[in-house]
C-alpha cells in the first residue's frame, strides 16, 4: 500500500474543562487513507479503499508459523490478544504489562486457527499501518462468529472538505456493523456528549443507510440499548467510566445481555478544539479518521477497557 501521508496536527486542546476532546498524538498525522477528496465530492474525504487511499496489496500475508501452545495452557501464562495490525512499541509494552501476549493477525484463517486458545478480544489498532475495509469486514466476521469480543480504536479530526486527509468515518463503522439481516440496515448506538460531534457523525452514518442512536453519556447509554439494541457502539475513549463499584456501563450491559461477543466497540479521540465546534454544525468542516491519541492517559484508558472486555 501506498506510504501514508502526513499532515500538520492540530493544536492540542487542553484536557482541562474539556474532559471529552482528546490530543492528537506529538507525531505526524498518519490517517486511514491518503488523498483529497474528489471534487464536488458529496461524502467527502476518500473511502479506506478508495483511489488513493489504503489498497490491499495483491501478495498475501506471509503464513504465521503454526502454534505450539494452543491449550491447555498453564493459567499464570499471558492471554492472547490478538491484533492488527501490529502494534507500536509503546502500546505492545503497555499490553504486555497488563498480562496480555499480543498475537498479530493478517487474515480470517489466522483468526480461525487461534479461537481454540480463547483469545481475550480482537483489537484493531490502526497505529503502524493503514486498514482496508474489506480486511477489516473478514477479520471482524471471524471474530463474531467465533464469539470473540471486537475492539477497534479510531482518531477523528475536524478540517475543511478540501484540506481533509483521512477517510469518512462512516467508511470504517459500516465495515464493521453487522446487521440482523440484508433487509435491515445497521444500528449504531453513539455515545458522545458533544452535540455538534454527534450530530456530524449521525449524518455522514445515516448517508450510509445506518441507523444512529445518539447518548449523551455512558449511562443514558445503558438505557438507551435496552430499547434500540445495537450493533455496533461507537464512543469518545473519554466517556468510557472507569470501573467503579456497583456502576454498570454499556460494556456491562452488553456482557449481561449476552452481546458483548457479537456487537464490536470503537473507541475514539477527539482532535477537535472546543471553538471550532460551531464550524462544524454549520458544516463548514467536516470529520475525518486520523491517527488516535497515544497520550499516557488515552493508553491506560484502552488497556484498562480491553481488560474489562476480555473477561469474558
Amino acid at each position: 500500500a501506498p506510504a501514508p501521508a502526513t499532515a500538520p496536527v492540530p493544536a492540542q486542546p487542553s484536557l482541562a474543562g474539556q474532559s471529552r476532546l482528546a490530543q492528537m498524538t506529538e507525531g505526524g498525522g498518519r490517517s486511514y487513507a491518503i488523498g483529497a477528496p474528489d471534487e464536488n465530492a458529496a461524502e467527502g474525504p476518500e473511502p479506506l479503499d478508495g483511489p488513493g487511499g489504503a489498497v490491499e496489496v495483491a501478495d498475501p500475508p506471509r503464513p504465521q508459523p503454526m502454534d505450539d501452545e494452543l491449550p491447555p495452557e498453564p493459567l499464570d501464562n499471558p492471554r492472547r490478544l490478538l491484533v492488527w495490525p501490529a502494534p507500536d512499541v509503546s502500546t505492545q509494552q503497555a499490553l504486555s504489562d497488563r498480562g496480555y501476549r499480543p498475537v498479530i493477525v493478517n487474515s480470517r484463517e489466522e483468526v480461525d486457527a487461534q479461537i481454540a486458545a480463547f483469545p481475550a478480544a480482537l483489537f484493531v489498532d490502526p497505529l503502524t499501518g493503514p486498514i482496508t475495509r474489506t480486511a477489516l469486514q473478514s477479520l471482524r466476521q471471524a471474530a463474531v462468529a467465533a464469539e470473540v469480543p471486537v475492539l477497534v480504536t479510531a482518531g477523528l479530526g475536524q478540517a475543511s472538505r478540501d484540506a481533509a486527509y483521512g477517510a469518512d468515518p462512516a467508511v470504517l463503522l459500516k465495515a464493521l456493523a453487522p446487521r440482523d439481516s440484508e433487509q435491515h440496515p445497521p444500528r449504531v448506538l453513539l455515545v458522545e456528549e458533544h452535540a455538534e460531534i454527534a450530530l456530524a457523525l449521525t449524518a455522514t452514518l445515516e448517508r450510509r443507510g445506518m441507523q444512529v442512536a445518539r447518548a449523551a453519556s455512558d449511562a443514558d447509554a445503558v438505557t438507551l440499548a435496552g430499547q434500540f439494541r445495537p450493533n455496533l457502539v461507537v464512543m469518545d475513549l473519554l466517556q468510557v467510566h472507569r470501573r467503579q463499584e456497583g456502576y454498570a456501563g454499556i460494556i456491562d450491559w452488553l456482557r449481561a445481555n449476552g452481546q458483548l461477543n457479537r456487537t464490536p466497540l470503537v473507541v475514539y479521540t477527539a482532535a477537535v478544539d472546543q471553538a471550532d465546534l460551531p464550524r462544524l454544525a454549520s458544516g463548514e468542516t467536516v470529520l475525518f479518521l486520523a491517527e488516535r491519541s497515544t497520550s499516557p492517559e488515552v493508553q491506560s484508558r484502552i488497556v484498562e477497557l480491553l481488560s474489562r472486555i476480555g473477561t469474558n
